[in-house]
């Protein structure tokens, strides 16, 4: 018989997830409770990042925890008053930060990384979404001869290491490459094996316009339903009720609610987002997805206009808006590129979910048959949806993993 499965979450990580399982022969249904990709999947950078082999860490050096103590920066930001819910989190991933914990920990998150490319293209020619994809990398621009020397060397490190590659540029490179920039940067780094996505929405709709072409379902429905029926699992949906044998909770920084319930204790944390599009004023023109290294904020050349995205605020997921940071960024923004109007009505906001060792949480639930997680992937869940989708649907069938998940096993909280 065809085995059944509900996947709760319809950003990239559960229609990744939902993709290969149909692909497997089971009958996959796709439930939330907004349309594909409107969550944290609508709003990021639109970087497969096949560089981010390391993951962010949590700053050791006091002198730079002080700074952001000063609480008016653009690549981080928190709310006061919810410190204390959040100091036992944000201790634990203060430790793994450690250099000798976290290069561990980068060690084992690579191979994820590493077939980041090769899992996207294979959604992206199956989807016929590669109009929605360019292929130049990225870049990094530095203000100061001291970090960019730093950067360079970090590449190095990188590529010797990881595989990834990079250009070096210097300060005449960079004008070359961005004649619309309005600063003299000191130089640049370009990554050469990253993808840029033009629309990170429209390419969640795609990959899941091609679920439904295989036979897969979307349907209407609130994860806060799912309970156990004998020995499968049940969702109300606008459909009525569902059943199946197997059910993925791929629900980001909601996960933690969901598996509370089910008694589950995830340190499941929240690093929340903003971005706001932009025109350029006159001909300008920005050809290139750059991060402003030394202010933290990201312009990426998109369809619906020149993205500005800001760092991580550290606030609890059901606070209001506090877009400082972006208002912030804008500042830095405008004296180096000639921004026009605002295109968006207001800032939009995403929360990544994170976990203090900073990989993804990836596997069985060790209590309950036909329970499977998949969250937590960070500042990377647009990188790592298909190459997760893939592994979690071929330890769900009984295949071997093509890489080794061990490292994001749920058990490492959860024994």
């Amino acid at each position: 018989m065809t085995k059944t499965a509900i996947v709760l979450g319809a950003g990239i990580i559960g229609v990744s997830t939902a993709i290969h399982l149909q692909r497997r022969g089971w009958q996959a249904v796709l439930v939330d409770r907004k349309a594909p990709g409107n969550e944290t999947s609508f709003g990021n950078a639109g970087l497969i990042q096949r560089e981010g082999v390391v993951p962010y860490g949590f700053p050791q050096q006091v002198g730079l925890l002080l700074r952001y103590a000063l609480n008016n920066r653009i690549d981080a930001h928190y709310h006061l008053k919810t410190l204390p819910k959040q100091v036992a989190f944000l201790a634990r991933y203060w430790w793994n930060s450690n250099a000798r914990r976290h290069d561990a920990i980068t060690r084992a998150y690579a191979p994820l990384i590493e077939n980041s490319v090769l899992e996207h293209k294979d959604l992206i020619e199956a989807s016929h979404a590669e109009a929605l994809i360019r292929k130049d990398g990225w870049m990094r621009v530095f203000r100061t001869a001291e970090k960019y020397d730093q950067a360079i060397a970090e590449a190095a490190l990188w590529e010797r290491e990881f595989g990834v590659e990079y250009d070096k540029l210097g300060s005449a490179d960079v004008a070359r490459i961005e004649p619309g920039l309005i600063q003299n940067f000191t130089g640049g780094l370009r990554w050469r094996d990253p993808w840029s996505v033009l629309d990170p929405h429209a390419l969640t709709a795609a990959y899941c316009a091609y679920f439904e072409s295989i036979g897969g379902r979307f349907v209407s429905g609130d994860a806060n339903s799912l309970g156990q029926a004998g020995s499968g699992w049940r969702i109300s949906t606008a459909e009525g009720p569902l059943d199946a044998d197997d059910v993925v909770l791929a629900l980001g920084p909601w996960a933690e609610v969901a598996t509370k319930r089910l008694g589950y204790s995830f340190p499941l944390g929240v690093k929340r987002g903003y971005h706001m599009h932009y025109a350029a004023q006159g001909n300008a023109v920005l050809n290139n997805w750059t991060l402003d290294a030394e202010r933290g904020y990201f312009l990426a050349p998109m369809n619906k206009g020149i993205r500005l995205t800001t760092g991580a605020e550290f606030a609890t997921l059901d606070a209001p808006k506090t877009p400082v940071q972006l208002d912030r960024a804008e500042r830095v923004a405008r004296t180096i590129f000639p921004l026009g109007e605002r295109l968006d009505p207001e800032p939009w906001m995403g929360a990544r979910p994170c976990t203090p060792d900073m990989m993804p949480i990836i596997g069985k639930a060790p209590r309950h048959n036909g329970l499977w997680f998949a969250f937590g992937h960070a500042h990377h869940g647009l990188t790592l949806g298909p190459v997760t989708g893939r592994v979690l649907a071929e330890l769900m069938t009984g295949e071997k993993p093509f890489i080794d998940i061990s490292a994001y096993s749920p058990q490492r909280f959860n024994p």
